[in-house]
Formats: C-alpha cells, sequence, structure tokens
C-alpha cells in the first residue's frame, strides 16, 4: 500500500535536494520535495541571465518536469516554515503539515550582508535567484539607457560605473561578464558612449581576488581581469553602502549606478526556526552521516549543513558538488536504514574549482592539474554543460555560447521595466534621467515589469 511506505520529506529542490530525491525515485519509498519554487536553478550561471548572456530559462528547469516518470516523487510548492519535532511533521508557512519518517533539509542559503541586511541590501544587489539576476540586467541596461541621453560628463561618468563587492568566483566572473558586456556589446548599440567610458570595479578585502586558489591562479585571475578592464581595489574592507555610493575608511565614497553584492552567504532563516543544534554562522551541525546532531531522522546537507570531514579542522565550503553528492549520500543512508544496515560515513570527492573570468578565459585548479586562459576555459564550459538539468537547457546553452563567442553577441539584453517605473525603490541616478523627470509612476504598471518580477528582496 501507497500509504504504508516509508515517507521522505525533501526541503529544497536545488543541487543536493534535487539529487536526493532523484535517487529515491522509483524506490519503495514515498518521497515528497517541498519548495518555495517551481524550478530547479543552476545557479552558476546566474551571473551569465545578469548580464545578458542567457535567458532565464536557459538555466532553470520545472521541478515536476524532473520527476514526470517517477510516480513516488510528488513536488509541493510551498515554503517551509518550522518542524513539529513530536508528530514529525513539516509545517508550511501557510499552515499546511506535511508527514514524515524522515526528513531531509536542503534549503540553501541566502546572500549575507553581515548584519547590514536592512541598510546595505537596499542598495547592494544579491545574486541567490533569478529574480536578483533579472533585477541586475534591468539596472545594467537601464544605466546605459540613461547615460546615452544624460549631457552632463560628471553624471554619465557615475551611470557608467558598476562596482562589484567580493572576489570570489562569483564576484569575479560577475565584474568580468559586466566588463565584456558593456565594452564589447553595449558600447556598440549606443552612439554616444564609448568603451572606455566604462568603469567596472571590483573591490575585495583580501589582498588577492579567488583565495581559494593557489597564489598564481589567483595572479593569472587579476591579469585577466585587468586585460577586460576591470579595476581591482584589493585589501580594501567596505565600511558602508548607500544608495548608488560604496564607502571606504579615509577616502571619497566610490560612485555607481550598479552595486552587486558578492561578498558571502549564509543559512536561509529555516535553520534557525528548525530547533536542532547549529554551528558557526548558523549552519545545521551535523554527523559523519550528514544526520542532524541529536535526531537520526532527520539529515542536513549542502550550504545549510555544517559538515566537518574526519580528521579536518574546516567544514566543506558550499559549493554545488558537496550538495550533489551529500544528496545521494543521504538517499543511500534513507535506504540502508530500511535495510536495517549501519549508516556509511560521508566522504567527500574534490574534483577541484573553476571559475570563468570572461570570454576564452578561466582558471581551474584539481589534485592533479592547474589551468588558465583558453584550455581552463572550455574545461570550465564543458562541466558547467554537463551538470545542467534536462537536454533543452543543455543544448540552449551551448547554443548561445557558440554564438556569443563567434559574434561577440548576446541576445537577452531585454527591458522588460517600464523605464520609469524600474524598480519599487528606483535609484537617483535612473529617476534622473531624462524623459523619467516630468513622469509619474502610472496606476497599472505593465505586467512583467520589475516590480512583478522582483517585489521584495526574499531570503
Amino acid at each position: 500500500m501507497a500509504d504504508e511506505l516509508h515517507r521522505v520529506v525533501v526541503i529544497g529542490g536545488g543541487f543536493g535536494g534535487l539529487q536526493c530525491a532523484r535517487a529515491l525515485g522509483g524506490k519503495a519509498v514515498k518521497v515528497t520535495l517541498v519548495d518555495r519554487e517551481n524550478h530547479h536553478l543552476f545557479q552558476p550561471l546566474l551571473y551569465q541571465v545578469a548580464t545578458a548572456g542567457l535567458g532565464p530559462a536557459s538555466i532553470a528547469t520545472p521541478i515536476r518536469a524532473v520527476f514526470g516518470k517517477d510516480r513516488n516523487v510528488e513536488v509541493i510548492l510551498g515554503e517551509a516554515w518550522e518542524v513539529d519535532h513530536d508528530r514529525k511533521e513539516l509545517v508550511l508557512r501557510d499552515g499546511d503539515r506535511i508527514p514524515y519518517d524522515t526528513l531531509v533539509v536542503a534549503a540553501g542559503a541566502k546572500t549575507n550582508y553581515f548584519g547590514h541586511e536592512n541598510d546595505w541590501a537596499p542598495h547592494a544587489h544579491g545574486l541567490k535567484d533569478l529574480r536578483d539576476a533579472i533585477r541586475i540586467r534591468e539596472r545594467v541596461l537601464l544605466s546605459f539607457e540613461a547615460a546615452e541621453r544624460e549631457p552632463d560628463p560628471a553624471v554619465r561618468a557615475e551611470l557608467l560605473t558598476f562596482v562589484v563587492i567580493g572576489g570570489g568566483p562569483t564576484g569575479v566572473e560577475m565584474a568580468g561578464a559586466i566588463s565584456e558586456l558593456g565594452r564589447m556589446v553595449l558600447a556598440g548599440d549606443y552612439r554616444r558612449i564609448h568603451p572606455d567610458d566604462i568603469r567596472v570595479v571590483l573591490c575585495e578585502m583580501a589582498d588577492r581576488v579567488l583565495t581559494p586558489f593557489t597564489e598564481d591562479l589567483s595572479y593569472e585571475a587579476g591579469v585577466m581581469l585587468e586585460e577586460l578592464g576591470v579595476e581591482l581595489h584589493l585589501g580594501r574592507r567596505v565600511e558602508r553602502v548607500t544608495e548608488n555610493a560604496v564607502h571606504f575608511a579615509g577616502e571619497d565614497p566610490l560612485k555607481a549606478s550598479v552595486i552587486v553584492w558578492a561578498s558571502g552567504v549564509k543559512p536561509v532563516s529555516f535553520a534557525e526556526r528548525l530547533g536542532v543544534t547549529l554551528g558557526d554562522r548558523g549552519r545545521i551541525a551535523v554527523d559523519e552521516n550528514c544526520a542532524v546532531l541529536g535526531h537520526p531522522e532527520i539529515f542536513a546537507i549542502g550550504d545549510i549543513a555544517r559538515f566537518v570531514p574526519e580528521g579536518e579542522e574546516w567544514p566543506l565550503p558550499g559549493l554545488a558538488p558537496v550538495a550533489m553528492q551529500q544528496g545521494r549520500h543521504v538517499a543511500r543512508q534513507i535506504l540502508r536504514d530500511l535495510k536495517r544496515q549501519p549508516r556509511e560515513t560521508f566522504r567527500y570527492k574534490d574534483k577541484g574549482q573553476m571559475a570563468t573570468i570572461g570570454r576564452a578565459r578561466a582558471v581551474t585548479q584539481t589534485d592533479k592539474l592547474s589551468m588558465a586562459g583558453l584550455m581552463a576555459w572550455f574545461a570550465w564550459l564543458f562541466i558547467h554543460v554537463l551538470y545542467l538539468v534536462g537536454f533543452r537547457n543543455r543544448m540552449t546553452v551551448l547554443f548561445d555560447w557558440f554564438w556569443q563567442y563567434v559574434t561577440f553577441g548576446r541576445g537577452s539584453r531585454l527591458i522588460t521595466a517600464r523605464h520609469d517605473d524600474a524598480d519599487e525603490r528606483p535609484s537617483p541616478l535612473l529617476a534622473s534621467m531624462p524623459g523619467r523627470r516630468s513622469r509619474t509612476s502610472e496606476a497599472n504598471p505593465v505586467p512583467g515589469g520589475i516590480s512583478e518580477i522582483a517585489p521584495t528582496r526574499r531570503e
């Protein structure tokens, strides 16, 4: 009987949750996957959506489509809110309850502003979901539209200045992509904008970018960024972010039309409401099997979990390969529990790390090999296409990248927001662009505008 099957509830349709549910597909268990989005998102390529390289549908797949043939897997669109440990039920934000025998928490992470969510977040855009990416894309495109019509040279300079905070893979990829977009694509579309007018600044408080990589690769990445025209502000801590300005100690504010925050993530707030032991940075403490301490019926994987390998001092990083391997591992432990077999220790197989800087520029590092430049870029391209979910997405991304490589074109340069209603909190720079000064927002904005696709900053 279906009702007698072991009930597994998976929270989150990201890399870890999806792998766990897929590994349990077709098995003698009842799986319920809960996510507040209806799609699985390939987050490593979000920056390409934010810089008009790819369309949103190219890196997102409907979760229900993934499990269409797995009759033992059901998908629920909802937000996990808390857990009733006594009754073994997951409580959704709308009050619905889902009973479980085993709970897998793979809820992921959100942008970390290090205690400044209220005052920095409205001015520095995070990059965690499609809404963030589309918001950044439209702000960048609107800045060029405003600069094309701006007579004041000082204002034009601010409109064409873009700041990325954080020198990790996301920050490096974002800075390089914005510079390429502006200098190689958009500058040719506008009559009054020259490639040299565009300024992209990457801020990092360490003395080099990509600190998890070797110093040689970090140096190569910095050189590649400078070749693309990116200014590196290294060894400088951001003290404050205000509207269209980044502040450093003892310096004049760095003014910009778009500020992107790529300086860290933290677990979503659900971890605090789970009622279990939390480790550093609010992550859920787990044992060697990925089970939550004191709760063997609950597993936690991915960005939300703090897993310290045996013999190591530091926990595993929040990377997609970690979450995917943990997801498959937890699925095996659930099946072993049903067979009354002892659980296995999770052992992460580190396959290396990589970051792309721009067209034909990337760095790749493994235990046996380090590469920089064109070959590293091809490796990066192959791996990312391989990990995409869905044949259609792989083919679409491959074609888009091939077209960009041959023509330097980017086909997703679309502004779906009204130019006079670009955001729920319009930037003063964009609000002052010619044509907006005398206009007021209309009562019924065009459907699909930024006010609808990016309503409120979410976790």
